[in-house]
């Protein structure tokens, strides 16, 4: 059996920090949304060792990786720690870039968590999956569903929101990451104050709580990288009706009514060693459709 499956990016259309927790986590509020751009996870069934293969340079693909301990936390669930995981290769093509605030590597966890439950015939269920998912990073819940959605806690409790009317995004994304740590402890050092979205004219079917979205990150991420607000004040310049960072960068996410406007927007950072593209966002359906978690099947993208 093969099972080639796409791992669809996300951004924090809103984040609030709201304090450090007693376990030395940041208490979050966050609303998500998922976006077509995805990774592809190729999943075959045959005899050895799992291997996990990749050919872009610099991802790891042995315990680093948070497919494989994806895997691994799963084969624990079902079938004890006496052996290793075997029976599956994995195959990683990546275009979501790391450390871009995009979730690319818990998306490909949240799928690996996916389609290893059915080819390892564990058949763990929701819940169990959604606990799994969360002791691997705080933000792979999310993409057990996707679509539209509010997380709490670290963000890894999550509420499903009725879904956006589908917009256009231009991700632009410098030739540098911000790592999550980073992002945070610059927040601890100097919270500073939150700007909010300029949501010039939302669509009209927008609810009312999606028209002052902000990222309390971004202040402190743009003291240290002020290209991220360069590339804010452009985005919205060129039509955008909201832009801001994504999570904790160094992606900066714009929303268009239009694909024409947003691709007219990413071509104009087309620059060596960044990321511009334009994409959509995505609904639960569409995630559900493309994945195995409702139909029981993969789906070619």
């Amino acid at each position: 059996m093969t099972l080639r499956l796409p791992a669809f990016a996300k951004i924090n259309l809103d984040l609030r920090v709201l304090g450090v927790r007693p376990d030395g986590y940041h208490e979050l509020r966050t609303v998500f949304q998922t976006l077509r751009l995805h990774d592809t996870l190729t999943f075959e069934a045959r005899p050895g060792p799992l291997a996990l293969t990749c050919r872009t340079p610099g991802v790891p693909t042995d315990h680093r990786n948070l497919v494989w301990r994806a895997a691994e936390r799963l084969w624990r669930e079902g079938r004890g720690a006496r052996r290793a995981p075997e029976g599956v290769s994995i195959h990683l093509t990546k275009r979501i870039p790391a450390e871009a605030g995009l979730g690319g590597g818990s998306a490909d966890a949240a799928v690996a968590l996916q389609a290893l439950n059915r080819l390892w015939s564990i058949e763990a269920d929701e819940a169990t999956l959604a606990q799994i998912a969360a002791g691997i990073g705080a933000d792979v819940p999310f993409f057990l569903r996707g679509g539209t959605a509010l997380g709490l806690g670290r963000g890894d409790a999550i509420y499903p929101l009725e879904d956006l009317p589908p917009v256009w995004v231009a991700l632009i994304r410098p030739a540098f990451g911000v790592s999550t740590v980073e992002a945070y402890r610059w927040w601890d050092a100097d919270p500073g104050r939150s700007p909010h979205v300029s949501v010039v004219s939302p669509p009209p079917a927008w609810p009312v709580w999606a028209r002052m979205l902000g990222n309390d990150l971004e202040p402190p991420v743009v003291r240290h990288h002020p290209v991220i607000g360069r590339i804010r004040r452009a985005l919205l310049r060129d039509g955008a009706f909201a832009a801001a960072m994504s999570g904790s960068g160094s992606t900066v996410f714009g929303l268009f009514r239009t694909a024409a406007g947003a691709r007219a927007a990413a071509g104009a950072w087309q620059r060596p060693g960044w990321l511009a593209v334009a994409t959509r966002t995505a609904s639960r359906l569409e995630v559900a459709r493309s994945g195995i978690a409702r139909t029981g099947r993969g789906r070619l993208e």
